[in-house]
């Protein structure tokens, strides 16, 4: 699934910026003010993606029995030691 704002970026070329805002009811302060945020944004999914894949590993070399108090703590326990 696209995000409005995302269809608006995508299609700016071709077309106003302010006639795809209106179309898709959006406000285009709304939009810039997305556009502003995606460096931010990327950085964010990063550092999820590789906090998903630490969680992953740990909870893998558990064989599965570690539950999320436990991953936490041992991630925890690893980001202090790094």
């Amino acid at each position: 699934m696209i995000s409005r704002f995302q269809f608006v970026d995508d299609h700016r070329d071709t077309y106003e910026v302010k006639r795809l805002c209106h179309v898709l009811d959006v406000n285009r302060s709304s939009y810039y003010k997305w556009l502003a945020g995606a460096e931010a944004r990327a950085a964010r999914q990063h550092k999820d993606r590789i906090l998903a894949e630490e969680i992953l590993e740990i909870h893998g070399e558990s064989g599965g029995a570690y539950g999320s108090p436990r991953v936490t703590a041992l991630g925890d326990a690893q980001s202090a030691i790094q």
